[in-house]
């Protein structure tokens, strides 16, 4: 597999796993800013436990290149101005999840770099929302998703590049980097689905009677309404029908006689109606 089918894959296995998190999060829409306040505590919590370890996983000679790439000091400072400038208090996050997920090789890193890298893109369309809706911006309680600005763009190939490079062409580092990949967006699910919307409940379905089902019996049971623009009909009376074993000829019967108008104890007319 060559290195960029390897991050075609990537993309490809957690296409589930984004839809999800964008569903719970809905950053894309205005929001309260105590909502925004407990989004920002959740990514304070995760990366304080998540950078470290993407550190120490990556070999030597790509440690200086992820710090410089490295966003939670941008989180906790949002989470600060928060609360000292808007008066929003911390909300308690938990950090377990991110300190369990695998990330013990350079491959398994490169995955779960790839779902932290890629959110960066995000910010390019949030952080002018947060302006425009909550006033916020650079230095001002939306450091995390402003990141590195015009820089965001450049920053997300030079990473593809190195993912690409470090992952290779085994199939066996595509694999646990698309694991983890994979583990990454579901703790970030896990961690903010207290702030998920909640389902819609499901419509009532109409189902309408089968076409299958002999008409003789459906309007004895009152199944069947002609169609009328009219009042609505009166309630059927209740009927006996008499299901002969055999007919005339012997054989099973295929049709029944149905009182019409009046019935039959008014001298009313009977029709022959199929089984």
């Amino acid at each position: 597999m060559s290195s960029e089918n390897a991050l075609a894959e990537l993309r490809l296995t957690t296409r589930a796993e984004h839809e999800r998190i964008e569903h719970v999060l809905r950053l894309d829409q205005p929001m309260p800013l105590e909502r925004y306040g407990a989004i920002l505590c959740g990514f304070d919590a995760f990366l304080r436990a998540w950078e470290p370890r993407v550190h120490a996983a990556l070999p030597e000679r790509l440690q200086p290149w992820f710090r410089a790439r490295r966003r939670g000091g941008f989180a906790s400072a949002d989470v600060e101005w928060l609360r000292a400038v808007a008066g929003v208090g911390p909300v308690a996050m938990s950090s377990r999840l991110a300190a369990t997920l695998p990330l013990g090789d350079p491959a398994e890193a490169m995955g779960s770099l790839y779902v932290i890298e890629g959110s960066a893109l995000g910010g390019r369309v949030i952080a002018p929302q947060l302006k425009r809706t909550l006033g916020l911006d650079q230095g001002r309680g939306a450091s995390y998703f402003h990141g590195f600005g015009g820089e965001t763009g450049a920053m997300w190939a030079n990473f593809r590049t190195q993912a690409a490079l470090e992952i290779g062409d085994s199939s066996g580092n595509t694999a646990r980097a698309c694991r983890s990949a994979k583990r990454t967006f579901a703790a970030l699910i896990e961690l903010f689905s207290p702030l998920a919307p909640p389902e819609p409940e499901q419509a009532s379905i109409h189902v309408e009677p089968s076409t299958q089902i002999a008409p003789a019996l459906l309007m004895a049971y009152g199944a069947l309404r002609a169609e009328s623009t009219g009042p609505e009909p009166a309630p059927l009376a209740d009927i006996h029908i008499d299901l002969p074993d055999k007919d005339e000829s012997g054989d099973e019967p295929t049709l029944v006689e149905l009182p019409m108008d009046g019935g039959e104890d008014d001298g009313g007319d009977t029709q022959r109606m199929p089984l």
